[in-house]
C-alpha cells in the first residue's frame, strides 16, 4: 500500500481527496498547515507528496525545497490555483514532479499519482516485475502475486518487499532498511527484521533474498 502525505488547508477538499484516495487503496496522512506537514515529513517516509502551495505557515514551495535539501526524494505533486509560467517555474525549481490545477477531477489526480509511483520503478513499462516462475510483483497495486493471485502481506513485509523490488540487485544496508521499515517513534529491531525476511522467503523462495555478511541483504530475481 502506497503512503501519501496530503497538505491542503481547505477542510472540505482535504476530506474529499483523503476519502477518495483511501477508497482507492492508498494510505493517506492529511495535514492542514506547513508546520504540521514538515513534522510528518521527518517522522515517516512517504511514497508520494501531495502539496497545496498557499497554506498557513510554511508554504508548499518552501516546504518541498527544504525537504529536498534534507534528502527526501518522494515524488511530489502540487495542487494549486496558480497558473502563471513564473509559478510553474518556481514549482519545478523547488523540486516538484507534477502539477494539478484546481478545480480538478479526482480521477485525473489518481492518474497523475499512479504515473509518478510507477516511475519509481525505473520507468518500467511492464505492469509486473517477474520475481521467479509463477511469482511476480504488481507495480500498480504494490502486491505480491503468486500463481496469478494476490497474496496478503503484513504491513512491514509489504514495505520491505517494495523496497527490495525497487532496489533489485543492490546490497541494502541494515541501516537503510531500518529507516524504511520503522517510523520516527518506533524502535528498529534486528530480530524483527530477520522475522520479516523469513516470512518473505517462505513466499518467494530463500534464494531471492541473499544475506550479505556484515553489510545487509540483496534481492535478486530469477533470470
Amino acid at each position: 500500500m502506497s503512503k501519501i502525505l496530503l497538505l491542503e488547508d481547505d477542510t472540505n477538499l482535504n476530506d474529499t481527496v483523503t476519502e477518495f484516495l483511501e477508497d482507492e487503496g492508498y494510505e493517506v496522512v492529511s495535514v492542514y498547515d506547513g508546520e504540521e506537514a514538515q513534522e510528518k515529513l521527518y517522522e515517516n517516509r512517504y511514497d508520494l507528496l501531495l502539496l497545496d502551495i498557499n497554506v498557513p505557515g510554511i508554504d508548499g514551495f518552501e516546504l518541498l525545497k527544504e525537504s529536498r535539501e534534507h534528502g527526501i526524494v518522494a515524488p511530489a505533486i502540487y495542487i494549486t490555483s496558480m497558473d502563471s509560467v513564473e509559478d510553474l517555474e518556481e514549482g519545478f525549481k523547488s523540486g516538484c514532479d507534477d502539477y494539478i490545477r484546481k478545480p480538478f477531477a479526482l480521477k485525473e489526480l489518481k492518474i497523475r499519482i499512479d504515473t509518478l509511483l510507477k516511475r519509481s520503478f525505473y520507468h518500467q513499462e511492464k505492469e509486473r516485475i517477474i520475481i521467479s516462475k509463477d511469482i511476480a510483483y504488481d507495480i500498480n497495486n504494490n502486491e505480491l502475486i503468486i500463481e496469478d493471485k494476490p497474496v496478503s502481506l503484513g504491513n512491514k513485509e509489504a514495505i520491505l518487499l517494495k523496497l527490495f523490488v525497487k532496489n533489485e540487485g543492490k546490497v541494502m544496508a541494515h541501516e537503510l532498511i531500518f529507516d524504511h521499515l520503522w517510523g520516527y517513534d518506533e524502535e528498529p529491531s534486528d530480530s524483527a527484521l530477520r522475522t520479516y525476511i523469513k516470512n518473505l522467503r517462505k513466499l518467494i523462495g530463500k534464494d531471492r533474498i541473499v544475506s550479505i555478511k556484515k553489510q545487509g541483504y540483496k534481492f535478486i530475481t530469477e533470470k
